[in-house]
């Protein structure tokens, strides 16, 4: 079908909860995508941090494939291979404890934030169930995770929302200590802030928070929903910032495409959700596990790691060797990345990247996303690079 025939039946058949870039994608190799017109884009989104091996990994395919003929799906009342070896290699890579699937980054928060409230029901009754969320935060789009959301913009019309959260600004360890009362039972950060604008925390901030956290016995949470599975260049963001977790959420890059979610706790918190206190019908099936097992078994490597780190690098400083006067800074690590820019222009600079072929994505008030393929190639950078040049200008 052509993109206007799809545009016309979207119309009619869809909810128009999107604000849909004129495009309609058929297919991709690599960190390059095509659209149904035949035109050609550097994907410099992948999907929202989702296809971190890219579009037609041969690997992943016949995985799935594989998969596919033998068992898509079984009731968690059973066991599976792909189900207990990725719950396996997550658990021993990080030294954490025990690990929960479910299905997108929004459900594994709210496995998250279940966790931490029974934690601390268990050990000290009824009362001590608030949480500690960071300004420009973003937690998910349930009715939950929307309020756990550090942003006012996001609490609207789906009232009410789940009480029990207060928000702490970023950076400010003063203000941080203001919020901790008896009242608090966990805190939760993403480590870099993405949908509030490609924002990382400061490394003596996190630390400290951390600090008080195990010293007043409140769970830190630690939401890698879009900075894990090697995003960052290491397998968690958390890793470089000198702490350990009472329990991470990800989901995301698990899957390389296939939608799957999980909540990993410490051996301090392993057993809080114990039978019937919690469950999904999906999460942890063996089609979904078995992308997570794949994913693993190519990003889950020291010398896989380290070369996403040479390549943010590399695509940083090529962008800020533009010399452009649009461009103020290029903020992040790994390949998660912020280009900030004047907010008034930031629009019409992503539209024009659109339109010459490279795909990219905004986060908060002022910055241009990118969130490529963790195996995007060097020739691909240099060619969404030369774009850039064509669009910011000198």
């Amino acid at each position: 079908m052509t993109y206007q025939e799809l545009k016309d039946e979207e119309q009619l058949y869809l909810m128009h909860t999107y604000g849909r870039f004129p495009v309609a994608l058929d297919h991709g190799k690599g960190a390059t995508l095509w659209d149904t017109e035949g035109k050609k884009y550097i994907d410099m989104t992948s999907g929202i941090g989702v296809n971190s091996l890219g579009h037609d990994n041969t690997a992943l395919v016949d995985a799935l494939n594989a998969q596919a003929h033998k068992l898509m799906h079984a009731s968690n009342l059973y066991l599976t291979e792909p189900m207990v070896q990725v719950a396996k290699e997550l658990v021993t890579s990080c030294e954490m404890g025990k690990i929960f699937f479910s299905n997108s980054g929004a459900e594994a928060n709210e496995g998250m934030i279940k966790l931490a409230r029974k934690y601390s029901f268990d050990k000290y009754g009824e009362g001590r169930n608030k949480i500690i969320t960071l300004k420009q935060s973003f937690h998910g789009r349930t009715v939950t995770t929307l309020k756990a959301t550090g942003q006012e913009k996001f609490h609207q019309y789906f009232f009410p929302f789940t009480e029990g959260f207060d928000y702490a600004a970023a950076n400010d360890i003063e203000d941080f200590k203001s919020k901790i009362d008896d009242s608090v039972c966990a805190v939760m950060m993403e480590m870099i802030q993405g949908e509030g604008g490609v924002l990382p925390l400061d490394r003596e901030y996190v630390e400290q928070a951390a600090a008080i956290c195990k010293e007043k016995d409140i769970l830190f949470l630690i939401d890698e929903v879009q900075t894990g599975i090697g995003r960052t260049g290491s397998l968690f963001c958390y890793e470089q910032y000198g702490i350990k977790p009472d329990a991470v959420s990800m989901a995301k890059g698990l899957g390389g495409g296939v939608p799957v979610g999980a909540v990993m706790a410490s051996v301090k918190c392993a057993d809080v959700l114990g039978a019937g206190t919690h469950g999904t019908t999906f999460g942890g099936n063996p089609f979904c596990c078995t992308a997570a097992q794949t994913v693993l078994s190519i990003v889950n490597k020291p010398e896989f790691l380290k070369e996403v780190r040479e390549k943010g690098e590399y695509l940083k400083d090529s962008i800020q060797s533009l010399g452009s006067s649009k461009v103020k800074t290029v903020r992040g690590m790994g390949l998660m990345l912020g280009i900030v820019v004047d907010k008034e222009i930031r629009a019409s600079l992503v539209n024009q990247l659109l339109e010459k072929g490279v795909l990219a994505l905004t986060a908060g008030e002022e910055a241009i996303r990118l969130l490529p393929p963790l195996v995007i190639s060097y020739e691909e950078m240099d060619s969404a690079v030369a774009v850039m040049k064509e669009v910011f200008g000198a």
